[in-house]
């Protein structure tokens, strides 16, 4: 079985700043994935509780090792992940 690094999707975000200069430009955000009750759905604003509520959580804008069956089901569920968010390891 194969495993993968999984990076998160991410969301273009801005102004970045209060200046007037930083009204120019967006920064990538990541989201977080998170599986609960056999579904995967992305959450943007995480409190930390959260976090041992559901059965798999995955932190926005970082990089996750997944196996071959949890990268298929990421990408079935139809929440925006494609393979371009995995890389094989």
């Amino acid at each position: 079985m194969a495993n993968y690094i999984f990076k998160t999707p991410t969301v273009s975000e801005g102004p970045i700043g209060g200046h007037r200069l930083f009204y120019f430009r967006n920064m990538n955000v990541g989201v977080s994935v998170y599986k609960s009750s056999g579904t995967y759905k992305l959450i943007r604003y995480v409190q930390d509780s959260f976090r041992n509520e559901v059965d798999e959580f995955y932190d926005g804008g970082h990089q996750h090792i997944v196996d071959d069956a949890t990268r298929t089901a990421m990408i079935a569920a139809n929440i925006g992940i494609t393979s371009a968010n995995f890389t094989a390891q």
